[in-house]
């Protein structure tokens, strides 16, 4: 079986390599930059990924655009990075705030709460039935 594999090792992406990239989906998306947008997000491509600057693309020619720019300039590329947060802020967002989630107080007491609503639907379903075998003295 292992006669059929092969192993190819791969690895990241250069500062030069993602530029260029970044470059040529500019072209794709009929997006202008700034030379210095661009390089501000290389650098974010870098510490983040590649998908998240690309996607930020099209949302900063939006800006660009808003404010009446023949370019995408550094400012719209700033206002979507405080907009649209990477995978590795949403976590750290999460972190920090995880106990004023709704879902943090379901996962503590889950188990309990469980059983309690197996017993209340008992109790319920004895005391509102409506049935024959009620000792309320009512005919």
């Amino acid at each position: 079986m292992l006669d059929r594999l092969m192993i190819i090792s791969t690895s990241p992406y250069t500062e030069a390599e993602t530029k260029k990239i970044l470059v040529i989906r500019c072209e794709e998306e009929d997006v202008e930059m700034a030379e210095d947008a661009l390089d501000l997000l290389t650098r974010i491509a870098m510490e983040t990924s590649l998908r998240y600057a690309i996607h930020m693309i099209i949302a900063a020619s939006l800006c660009a655009t808003k404010r009446k720019a023949a370019e995408v300039g550094i400012t719209d590329i700033k206002r979507v990075y405080s907009l649209f947060v990477d995978v590795k802020r949403s976590t750290q967002f999460l972190m920090e705030y995880q106990k004023e989630f709704m879902f943090n107080e379901l996962d503590n007491g889950s188990d309990d709460d469980e059983e309690e609503d197996d017993d209340s639907d008992d109790e319920m379903g004895d005391a509102g039935g409506g049935g024959d075998d009620d000792d309320d003295g009512m005919e």
